[in-house]
């Protein structure tokens, strides 16, 4: 009784838009809905490919912006992605349902989604493992059961095992000392990966993504970073065990964020399982390597989720429309929560847009960096924080800034150019003698003069 409760508490929502038939979309169908939005809303959208898979089918990416196609300054980038379990579908439909509802609001001018639409850049990529999913289509037109047929891609690899593993470094980092953010990739990253990782890849190293969530079916609950677990292997399984980032309260907030608008996450109790508050630590739930959302954590300035969705992999279609009523103001929701912290403009002393500054957030030992255009999103909870920027050759700038709950404070800085040492060889006779070194042919009085003596004794005769 409660879930019907709630959907129609989120039926008040929103009026409801034009008539739409829940069905399951083949790959010719997807295609075809991507491009029927865009032709409606041709002003807000835009169509593109990330790649192609195995298989050569295109990734496609539908955008929602008021200026598709270019970044704005200081507008923050947000990305949802479907059906990477092939078998995993209901993401993919409730993905191309999100498509249609933000396009038909906007045209009907719902000031909610107009505000959203026109601060936000959004980006919705239905299916990252179309192969995978024709697969499993296929499977069920012929009523063949089997849980894991179509997970895979083409290649039967599950792409959500075959992202560089950047945790190792991470957590030997966090112990011994090094980078907290923007882990380097293997030279050969590209040869160990399918044509899909390497796709999104390419495409999250593109865009400077602030939020994501990763959609997927099997459990109702929303999973955040770390996936991997810290603990060692036991007999070649690596043991379950609460493994926060630095960011776990915020990640626990984004998190209840789409449990509590979601009709009955948050209950707990969910396809024989139970999480509190429909929520859960990946690793504490189980150990995954080499995931996607640890990934966008640790090579991006992107925060990802994953968000299981259904109990059934691939539901009836019969179940579409309620799954979508579910999940609709949730989905709303989420993408709002890009727009808090801080976010501003990194610049020199002559206002040129500075990139990849590093903002780092005392307490929080996680950085994020400045875009392409010189600004930077650092989502943050309520609160006072000690905020720093930093750039080769410029002076470090720290401020203190308080945070609401509302919209994000705007905090810009202006570096200005280190006057400071920056090489040996411009340091004065007077810089200190530890880690000193004099300049070529440069010696004190003393050890020339006695240089000069023993030269004079081994003269010889001519």
């Amino acid at each position: 009784m409660s879930d019907l409760v709630s959907i129609f508490l989120q039926l008040l929502l929103f009026k409801l838009v034009a008539p739409v038939t829940f069905r399951h979309h083949r790959y010719d169908d997807l295609v075809r809905t991507l491009y029927k939005v865009h032709n409606e809303c041709p002003h807000v959208t835009r169509v593109y490919s990330i790649g192609r898979s195995v298989k050569g089918r295109h990734l496609y990416v539908l955008e929602f912006s008021d200026y598709p196609g270019i970044h704005e300054p200081l507008e923050p980038e947000v990305k949802y992605v479907g059906n990477m379990h092939g078998n995993e579908v209901l993401g993919r439909e409730l993905l191309l349902q999100l498509s249609e509802f933000l396009c038909e609001e906007f045209r009907n001018r719902n000031q909610r989604i107009v505000r959203l639409v026109e601060g936000t850049r959004i980006h919705i990529l239905p299916s990252m493992n179309p192969d995978g999913y024709e697969v499993a289509a296929a499977a069920q037109d012929r009523d063949i059961s089997g849980y894991l047929v179509g997970r895979n891609n083409a290649n039967g690899v599950d792409l959500n095992r075959n992202f560089p593993d950047l945790n190792t470094y991470i957590y030997y980092n966090e112990k011994n000392g090094g980078p907290n953010h923007h882990l380097p990739l293997p030279d050969n990253w590209k040869n160990q990966v399918e044509p899909e990782t390497q796709a999104v890849i390419q495409w999250i190293r593109s865009f400077n993504f602030v939020l994501s969530a990763n959609l997927h079916g099997g459990a109702v609950v929303a999973n955040y970073p770390y996936d991997k677990s810290l603990e060692h292997r036991v007999r070649g399984f690596r043991r379950t065990a609460n493994t926060p980032t630095p960011d776990d309260t915020l990640f626990q907030k984004l998190a209840k964020v789409y449990s509590y608008a979601h009709g009955w996450m948050h209950q707990g109790w969910n396809c024989g399982d139970y999480f509190p508050d429909g929520i859960t630590n990946g690793a504490s739930w189980y150990s995954l390597s080499k995931g996607m959302q640890d990934f966008n954590y640790l090579h991006t300035n992107c925060f990802e989720i994953t968000l299981e969705l259904s109990c059934d992999k691939f539901p009836r279609q019969e179940e579409l429309q309620r799954e979508w009523l579910g999940n609709r103001e949730a989905l709303i929701q989420f993408l709002e929560q890009v727009h808090q912290g801080i976010k501003g403009m990194v610049r020199d002393e002559n206002y040129n847009n500075l990139v990849d500054a590093v903002i780092s957030v005392s307490g929080i030992n996680h950085d994020v960096t400045s875009g392409d255009h010189g600004d930077y999103f650092r989502l943050l909870l309520p609160g006072t924080y000690t905020v720093t920027a930093t750039a080769p050759k410029f002076d470090p700038e720290t401020v203190s800034v308080t945070v609401g709950p509302g919209e994000p404070k705007l905090v810009n800085f202006q570096l200005k150019r280190s006057t400071s040492p920056a090489a040996p060889k411009r340091r004065g006779p007077n810089s200190g003698h530890r880690g000193r070194v004099l300049p070529k042919k440069v010696q004190p009085r003393a050890a020339r003069k006695k240089e000069m003596m023993m030269k004079q004794s081994q003269r010889v005769p001519a």
